[in-house]
Order: C-alpha cells, then structure tokens, then sequence
C-alpha cells in the first residue's frame, strides 16, 4: 500500500469534546469520526486495526470448534417478551414500529434469536453439542455516551452461544472458551486478566470478565499476587475477620457533632479511628405488596457493594429522606441501628466490632462505646455486603489482595437454562424424552478492544499497537521521495520485498516534511518504522526505529527483511 493511495486523515489536535486518551487519539490518528452521540464511522485506518481484531477472533473462534453464522441486528420484539427481557431491559433497548405497526428492536445481544434458531433445527441429543457465534453490530441506546469506542451505542462485537445436553458438557465448553479467549488476549498483544465476576442483566450462574490492564479501566479488580486469584471488585469476597470481638470496654455514651456527619469528620472530632466507626445506610428493599426499610451496617472506611447487597436483601433502592425520618425520627447524616426495631444487615467486620460510634438518630449527635447484645441487639443477618480493600485476605487463604483497574473487553457466563425454559428449546434424550437444553453465552467487545489497546498503549506521541492490530506493521518513509532516483528505487523494492515476505508495510511516498511523516506513523501506532535516506544508502544502510525505541539504529539494507521479520516473530 502507498500512502497515496490511501486516506491518512491525522488531526494536529482532538475535538473538545473527546475526553480520556483512546478516544483523543483515535480522532486524531484518523481511526474514527463522530456521527452521532456514540456513533463513529470507522475511517480506512481504523478499519485496518478493527478487522485484524476481528480475523483474530474468528481464527481462534473457529480453532476451538464454534461455528460462525449471521444474525439479524433487527429483531421482533416479541421473542424479547417471550423470554421475559422485554419489559426488564429497560431504555437501552432500541424499539420501533414497522409500517404494519408490528414492534421490533434493534439487538443489543442475541440470545433469544439464537434460541430460537436452535429450537426450530436442533431436535435430538445426537446433534448436540452445538456452538453457535458471529461477529455482528449491536445498538445499546446509553443514557450517556461516552468515551469514543469504549461506550458507544453502537458497536462490534463477537457473541457466541453453545447448547448441551447436560450441565457437564456445559462446563467443558465454558472451559474451552476460558481457554480459548486467553489465546485472543495473548494474540491481540493485551496485557489481561480473567476475573470472576457477576453475571448481571445477562443472567445465569458462574461468569467470568476478561479485563484489559489500564489505569484509566472503569473496572476495579481485586486479585492476589501469591496465586491465580481474581475476581472483578463487584463479586470478591471480602473474607470474615478471623475470631470475636474484644467485647465491651466502655459506657455507651451520647456525643455532640454538630455538622458532623461522615464517618471520617466524626472519627477525627472526636478523636477516634474510623476503623471504630460504623456507618448506617437506609434502603427500601422490595417486598411482595410493597417494601421494606432495611439498614446496612458497615465499617465507616468501608464502602457498599451494592450488588452483594442486593444477593442478601433482595431488590432495593435508597431510602429518601422523608423516609428515613418517618423510621427513624432524623436526618440521613446521624442515623444508627441503636433503637431502631426493624431489618438490620451488618457486614462481617461489623459484627465482630465492639466499643463502635454510630448514629444517634438524633441530628448533631452520635453514640460512642456502642456494643451488639448489650446495646442493640445482635443483628438479624450478617453477610459480605462491602468492597474488598488493599490488603485484605485473598478468599483461597493464599495471601493478601492487591487492586488495579481494567476495562472489560470479554464475558463468559454459564446461562444454564436461563432462556432455553422460557424458549421452549428442548430436545429429546436418549430415552425420547423432553429435556431443556443448557446454554453457555461468550462476549468479546470488538471495537471496544481497539480503544483498550490505545488505553493500554500509548505516550505523548500518539498510539503504540501491538503489532498483530497495528493498521500496518512498517512505515519505510523515503527521504526526497519526489527528487531522489535512488531513494525512489530503493524504497519501493523494500515496500515490494517486505508485501512479498507477508509484511504488512505502507510506503509513505507523500509529498510531506520529514518530520510530518514520523509525526504521523507515530500518531498512527505503526510499530516498526524505516528511513531510506540517499546518505545512508551510500553506505549501504537503511535507518530501523522501533515505536518505543528512544533512539535509531542503522541496519544494513540486505538485512532489513531478515531483521524485521525477527521483530515481528518476536
């Protein structure tokens, strides 16, 4: 390819609006352009980057045995009320009406039409397992569209989905794609990890994230350096403290804090740890006929896990103000469970606490030397309703936890029967009878991968791709392209004899300024650059500069093939 004939459209600055780092360069290096709120067109050198994504994907899709098809992006909305989702989905589900006025969506995932392909082919046990998966635009209409490619509406993505005849066989597929995805991320260049982690509005039992390393990542992981332990922040389990508490040791006693009302402002007032501070938070859980006004004890340093939280009390959203004065005669800032008779949900450092301040439910006052069994009783549940926290206990009893951010590139959840009973897919068992089908569900976000890989890779010159996505593997950037005869030939037999070697390499034969040029490749994240220069050809040498490297090296041009080809096998 020369640069030409091709659509290099760099940008010396990014829009206004572009806000973290993948999404400024990808505008600047001419990846992407703006449509709408969170709708790109992908440009030529974009494109290149999300097609090497994709035949990744889909070479190792294929190597592990699934079977590559094609769904509609438009679905009937009535296969989404058939499974149930339809209602529960929410605004992110893209609705319209044909001229027949008949309702469909735009898909933002597909598991109910691929259950309906399978309920309508797939009859026997003899024709299962089955793997299904394609590579297929979706549409999630966000509420707020973000960060370029990262939290688009619209976007690439791989979703597979397999059916079995026993929950056994589902586990061996879901561990060939735990498998499987690794070799992606290892392919794509990534520097990952696989978590466990919650399976959401997706549904089903065991699931796993696979997660880009980024400091930028919107994800928390906790994970354990000692051994292979990860988990996503939203499901690690934040261990029990080991033995009881030290037990009462003081009076309780009633403290003014005027316009104290968090933990830490308390704590320093008084004089105290925060580590001996509980704080109360009120929550309405949902009840048949109703709902429930419950309160969650934690550590004042800790922080709610809503999602662990939800798994005890059940479905719930936060107490208004007004309802937190009708159960507890105060404001939200000093409430406490001390005389308080209704739901009480403490977290397992909670329950071993003695000596705590709380709220006294009693505006510019909290309670100091408060203890379970003496002054409140002990609560009705305790369970892991918080986030781990640096330090903590690693749940296999193999070390201590450590944190660090990821963005979500891949999910694999084990859906069970989730859509199949809803779905009616059945098949007949050895026996001819009925059975449900058990389903496995694999995601990998294809354009968002693009923006992680920037997130991950990248300094103040621009992009650094691994190179199996770069738009192209080397940039032989002539010097006096137009005016010097010998640099023309050579740079175009080095162009021809790194295509004919399987190099993917672009010419930049523009009529540009040296330092445009690099500008560009830098920008671009093309990981291998060569300069033919006429004072190094005399010398029988071309110019070899890594996109990392700090500085060049002179190559002997009879061996930049060989030398290439070694940096691109390495």
């Amino acid at each position: 390819m020369r640069a030409s004939q091709f659509f290099i459209a760099t940008l010396k600055e990014a829009p206004s609006d572009a806000e973290i780092v993948s999404h400024k360069l990808m505008l600047r290096a001419g990846l992407i352009r703006r449509l709408a709120g969170g709708i790109y067109t992908w440009l030529p050198m974009g494109l290149r980057v999300l097609r090497k994504v994709e035949n990744i994907v889909r070479e190792e899709m294929n190597r592990a045995g699934a079977i590559e098809l094609l769904m509609p992006a438009v679905q009937p909305f009535e296969l989404w009320e058939e499974s149930g989702r339809g209602p529960k989905y929410g605004p992110e589900l893209l609705r319209f009406k044909d001229r027949h006025q008949r309702e469909f969506v735009i898909g933002p995932t597909h598991e109910e039409v691929i259950t309906d392909v399978v309920r309508r082919e797939v009859k026997s046990y003899r024709h299962l397992p089955r793997h299904f998966y394609q590579i297929q635009t979706k549409f999630r209409d966000e509420i707020r569209p973000r960060f370029g490619v990262m939290r688009g509406r619209e976007f690439l993505m791989k979703d597979g989905y397999s059916f079995h005849t026993s929950y056994a066989d589902l586990e061996r597929e879901y561990r060939n794609m735990y498998d499987t995805y690794s070799r992606i991320f290892t392919r794509l260049g990534l520097k990952f990890r696989a978590v466990a982690a919650d399976t959401g509005a997706i549904g089903g039992t065991g699931s796993h994230e696979f997660h880009v390393l980024a400091d930028s990542g919107e994800d928390a992981i906790a994970f354990c350096p000692a051994s292979d332990y990860a988990a996503n922040v939203e499901l690690a389990e934040a261990v029990a403290p080991a033995g009881v508490g030290a037990g009462a040791t003081a009076a309780m006693e009633k403290k003014a804090t005027p316009k104290k009302t968090k933990c830490e402002d308390v704590a320093a007032f008084l004089g105290l740890p925060v580590t001996q501070t509980v704080k109360a938070i009120a929550v309405m859980a949902e009840k048949e006929g109703g709902s429930e006004f419950v309160l969650l004890l934690l550590r004042g340093d800790h922080d709610l896990n809503e999602i662990k939280a939800q798994k005890v009390v059940g479905e719930f959203r936060f107490a208004r103000d007004e309802e937190i004065v009708a159960a507890l005669g105060c404001k939200p800032g000093y409430i406490g469970a001390v005389g308080f008779s209704g739901r009480v949900v403490a977290d397992r450092s909670v329950a071993v606490m003695s000596d705590c301040i709380c709220g006294a439910n009693e505006e510019g006052y909290h309670l100091t030397g408060v203890n379970f069994g003496r002054d409140l009783p002990p609560p009705e549940t305790v369970a892991d309703i918080r986030n781990v926290v640096e330090g903590d206990p690693s749940p296999d009893g193999k070390g201590a936890l450590e944190l660090c951010r990821g963005i979500e590139v891949g999910h694999i959840f084990q859906l069970r029967t989730r859509y199949a009973e809803a779905l009616k897919c059945t098949f007949l068992d050895e026996q001819g009878k009925d059975q449900v089908m058990e389903m496995g569900c694999y995601g990998i976000g294809v354009s968002r991968i693009v923006g992680a890989a920037i997130e991950q890779g990248h300094d103040d010159r621009g992009i650094i791709f691994p190179a199996g996505i770069a738009p192209f593997a080397v940039a032989v950037v002539p010097m006096n392209y137009a005016k010097s005869d010998a640099v023309r030939t050579a740079a175009g037999a080095l162009h021809a004899e790194l295509l004919a070697a399987g190099i993917d390499a672009i010419l930049d034969d523009r009529d540009e300024r040296p330092g445009s040029m690099f500008a560009d490749w830098e920008l671009i994240g093309i990981p291998h650059r060569v300069v033919v220069g006429e004072r190094g050809l005399k010398e029988g040498k071309l110019e070899y500069k890594g996109r990392s490297d700090t500085e060049a090296t002179m190559v002997a041009a009879g061996d930049m093939v060989a030398v290439l080809k070694q940096k691109l096998c390495g």
